[in-house]
């Protein structure tokens, strides 16, 4: 018999999307609910994303006469995935509208659709995109919850709070679902206090062992189950190591200190199995001044090329298909890479999104970043041979001339033009390529990150945790990067990491309901 300091009915660990919408399922519904945050702060990286949602067939998209179903999601899943965690890709799609609907009853919680295409041209797709997003969230509806609001990376990176302003993206979905939660009248939320072991009795999971900042352990019992959202292994360099996960902590856009799979471990503990802990959400990074990785999304102009000066990608790819680019590419060769812009948009401007971002200035003076009069100067100051990059260059400007990228097609799909700047009369017949030809140029370090792992805790459709045989760890779920991601090896569409930690969170409160 445990000496239990605190009872309740649902215990969540981790206050990500996946989390708070798991909390909320249960709490909206009267049953007492806890949620424990490691950190400070509530959000994790979710907080951190544009909080596109991959939640197909909605009523969000109908309101925007998409044209979108739940069959054409299931169609374009299949076509990438084939019969890969095809029971869990069914309860996704078919769950995915039953979430929204459940989610947008409260009053806190609305979403609109905005256009993101979907990252691969099979049948299925949605070019224009299907992903929704919350509405924006003024800083005076969520009053004083919006200091626990973890803020955008600069400012928390930084240590400062969010601001006093218009939360938008990940911070709106947060502070939305925090309100919800609170107008629940179930919900105890928690910072500051780190879940370190599962307790059992019998085989059953019954609660955590948890700690608070200031050393205070606490027993908390769960009668209904406890569910695991906190995140995958990216911020632990022990177990990327340990699994061969390629990249580094610093390079990572986990928020710093979190994300550390304590909970993944606990589980493991107990005869949890785990599979893909080699996985990411993998992403090109633009190295800091400091040595960390900034998200680097958007590429709309200058080429990528790697230690021998020659391109080996389509530098407009979404982001996941660019990180895994990299590593075919070969770490020695591709790691770093080196981003070749030009001044045309002004001196300095990086021709993409950099989130955050560090002025030109201060990239120049670490060496993230050279500058130089010409290609062959440049080529020197990165050590590549000047002759080839001169080649690439020349060759790429060709190509930008006639519109075409015989190689490797760049501006022949959707996203690869959703990020050029619309009706600029200036640009070349195709506006995904622009020649590299107004001095000063630039070269600045891309390395390999990602958005968290995506290899975890094995689960089933419900989100149940299961031990190598097959069979579930009773009272036991996971969600989001703290388990596998039905995608393998595949990154479908913008919010599929959200969108899949909602759904299966909402599947897993569903299921300890009975």
């Amino acid at each position: 018999m445990h000496d239990w300091t605190i009872r309740c009915d649902v215990l969540v660990v981790g206050s990500g999307g996946g989390g708070l919408t798991g909390a909320y399922t249960a709490a909206a519904q009267g049953l007492n609910t806890i949620v424990l945050e490691k950190t400070g702060l509530f959000g994790g990286t979710s907080a951190y994303s544009g909080a596109a949602l991959w939640l197909p067939g909605t009523a969000v998209q109908e309101r925007a006469n998409l044209g979108d179903s739940t069959d054409r999601a299931r169609t374009y899943l299949r076509t990438l995935l084939g019969e890969f965690e095809i029971q869990r890709q069914e309860a996704y799609v078919t769950t995915a509208p039953t979430v929204v609907d459940f989610l947008e009853r409260d009053p806190n919680i609305e979403f609109e659709w905005r256009a993101f295409p979907d990252y691969y041209p099979v049948p299925g797709r949605m070019d224009v995109g299907r992903a929704i997003n919350p509405l924006d969230l003024p800083s005076g509806d969520i009053g004083e919850l919006r200091e626990l609001v973890r803020p955008e990376p600069n400012l928390d990176f930084a240590g400062d709070k969010q601001p006093d302003q218009t939360l938008i993206g990940g911070r709106a979905l947060i502070g939305r679902l925090l309100l919800a939660l609170r107008a629940t009248g179930n919900a105890d939320l928690r910072t500051e206090t780190a879940a370190r072991r599962l307790i059992t009795e019998d085989g059953r999971v019954t609660g955590v062992e948890a700690v608070t900042a200031d050393g205070q352990v606490l027993r908390i019992r769960a009668e209904r189950g406890v569910l695991l959202a906190a995140g995958g292994i990216e911020g632990s360099a022990e177990l990327r190591a340990a699994n061969g996960t390629p990249g580094r902590v610093e390079w990572s856009m986990g928020p710093r200190g979190a994300n550390t799979g304590d909970l993944l471990q606990a589980a493991v503990e107990i005869g949890a199995a785990t599979t893909a802990l080699d996985e990411a959400w993998w992403c090109p990074g633009v190295e800091m001044p400091d040595g960390t990785g900034a998200f680097m999304v958007g590429v709309r102009g200058g080429i990528v090329v790697d230690t021998s000066g020659v391109r080996y990608l389509n530098e407009s790819l979404p982001y996941d298909r660019f990180g895994r680019a990299m590593i075919d590419q070969g770490a020695d060769a591709a790691i770093p890479s080196y981003l070749i812009f030009d001044s045309t948009e002004g001196a300095g401007v990086l021709p993409a999104i950099s989130i955050p971002a560090a002025p030109a200035e201060a990239h120049l003076a670490a060496g993230t970043w050279v500058r130089a009069d010409t290609i062959e100067e440049l080529a020197a100051l990165i050590e590549v041979p000047a002759d080839t990059l001169r080649q690439t260059v020349e060759q790429f400007n060709d190509h930008a001339e006639q519109g075409v990228d015989p190689i490797f097609h760049r501006g022949e799909d959707p996203y690869d033009m959703f990020f050029c700047p619309p009706g600029d009369t200036t640009l070349t017949p195709n506006p995904a390529l622009r020649p590299i030809t107004t001095g000063p140029f630039y070269a600045a370090r891309i390395i390999l990150s990602d958005l968290g792992t995506k290899g975890g805790l094995t689960t089933d459709s419900d989100a149940r945790v299961l031990r190598a045989d097959g069979t579930a760890i009773d009272g036991l779920y996971a969600a989001g990067n703290t388990s596998a991601s039905l995608s393998g090896r595949f990154y479908p569409g913008p919010g599929v990491p959200l969108g899949t930690a909602m759904t299966f969170s909402y599947r897993a409160v569903e299921h300890m309901r009975g």
